[in-house]
C-alpha cells in the first residue's frame, strides 16, 4: 500500500464528509453531516468543495470517487460500481452482501432479507444487517437503500431522517 490520505469535501446542504484513500482505492467513507457536528481539535485534511468540481479534470488531480460524489450530491442518477474498495476486512460473506449492496440500483430499496438473498443466504438477514451497521462505505455500498421489512429501519448515528433524505434525493418511492 502507498500511503493513504485523507480528502474532506463540503457537500453543499449536507455537511462535510471524509473519504481515505490510497491512490483510486477507497478505504474509508464518512457521509457528509453539518460542520457544527465535525469533532474539534486534530489535524484536518484540506476541504474540497464539491460543487466546485462538476468541471473535466485535465490532469487527473481529482479522485474519480470526489467526481461521483459531487454528481450524486448534485442530484445526478450515479453509480458507483466501479470504484476499487478496501474489502480485505470482509468475510467472504460480507463481501458477498457488498456485491449484493452494489448491485441495488439507484433510487430503488430492498429489504435485509432480500439482500441476504442477494447475497446468497436468505436466511442471514440479521447478519446483512449487522454488515450494514458497520459499513466503512456509506453510498458506494449504498446501505441506506436497505430498509426494514416494516418500513425504512434506522441508519446508525445520522439516523432515520438523513437515510430518508438520501432515499428522497434518489426518487425512491417510501
Amino acid at each position: 500500500m502507498n500511503r493513504a490520505r485523507n480528502v474532506r469535501y463540503l457537500a453543499e446542504g449536507w455537511g462535510v464528509g471524509e473519504l481515505w484513500l490510497d491512490g483510486d482505492l477507497v478505504l474509508w467513507h464518512e457521509l457528509p453531516i453539518p460542520r457544527a457536528h465535525t469533532p474539534k481539535g486534530g489535524r484536518r485534511a484540506p476541504e474540497v468543495t464539491l460543487a466546485e468540481i462538476g468541471r473535466p479534470d485535465r490532469d487527473g488531480s481529482v479522485p474519480r470517487v470526489l467526481r461521483l460524489l459531487a454528481a450524486y450530491f448534485g442530484g445526478e442518477r450515479t453509480s458507483f460500481s466501479g470504484l476499487e474498495l478496501d474489502l480485505d476486512w470482509c468475510s467472504s460473506f460480507q463481501r458477498s452482501v457488498a456485491e449484493a449492496l452494489r448491485a441495488v440500483p439507484y433510487g430503488q430499496t430492498v429489504t435485509y432479507g432480500e439482500l441476504a438473498a442477494l447475497a446468497g443466504r436468505p436466511n442471514a438477514q440479521r447478519a446483512a444487517g449487522s454488515f450494514c451497521a458497520r459499513n466503512r462505505l456509506p453510498l458506494i455500498l449504498p446501505c441506506h437503500r436497505v430498509v426494514a421489512a416494516a418500513g425504512l429501519g434506522s441508519y446508525g448515528t445520522l439516523g432515520v431522517g438523513y437515510k430518508r433524505r438520501l432515499l428522497e434525493l434518489e426518487g425512491a418511492s417510501l
